[in-house]
C-alpha cells in the first residue's frame, strides 16, 4: 500500500511539473491522428474527382493546421487575445513545413516510388517532433516566457 501511494505521489508530481508537456502530448496525439486520417481520407474521397494528391495535400494541411491552432491555444497552452499574432506564427511554422513537403511529396512518391500515403506519414513525423519546441519558444509565449 506504501508503495502504491510512492507511486501515486510522483506521478501527481511530474504531472503537476510537466502539465503543460503532458497537455501537448494528449493534443499532439489527437492532431496527429486527424492529420494522418485527413490526407489518405481526402486522397480516397477526392480521388473520383481527379484531385492531384498535392492539392489534396493542401486542402489536407489548411483543415489540420486551423484544427491544430485551436487545440494548442485553447487546450494546450490556454493563451487568450492574440488570435492573429499566434495563428500567423502557428501559420509560419506549418507552411515551412508545408513547403518542405512540397519537394519531400514528390521526392518520395516520384523518385523513390512510395506510396503518396505512407510518404506523408513519414514526413508528418518531422513536424510532430519539432512542433513542441517551435510552439512552445514561439507561437504560444507568454509574457513569462520572454524575461
Amino acid at each position: 500500500m506504501e508503495l502504491w501511494r510512492r507511486c501515486l505521489d510522483i506521478s501527481r508530481r511530474l504531472a503537476g511539473e510537466h502539465e503543460t508537456k503532458l497537455r501537448f502530448v494528449l493534443a499532439g496525439a489527437f492532431n496527429t491522428t486527424l492529420g494522418l486520417a485527413a490526407y489518405p481520407a481526402l486522397f480516397f474521397l477526392l480521388r473520383p474527382f481527379d484531385f492531384h494528391y498535392l492539392t489534396v495535400l493542401a486542402i489536407s494541411q489548411i483543415l489540420c493546421v486551423t484544427a491544430a491552432f485551436l487545440t494548442n491555444k485553447f487546450l494546450v497552452f490556454r493563451t487568450s487575445g492574440n488570435y492573429l499574432n499566434e495563428y500567423g506564427r502557428f501559420v509560419t511554422f506549418h507552411l515551412s513545413y508545408f513547403l518542405v513537403n512540397l519537394v519531400a511529396l514528390p521526392f518520395l512518391v516520384e523518385i523513390m516510388h512510395m506510396n503518396p500515403v505512407w510518404a506523408q506519414t513519414l514526413f508528418a513525423a518531422l513536424v510532430i517532433v519539432s512542433s513542441y519546441f517551435w510552439h512552445s519558444r514561439i507561437t504560444f509565449r507568454t509574457d513569462k516566457a520572454i524575461h
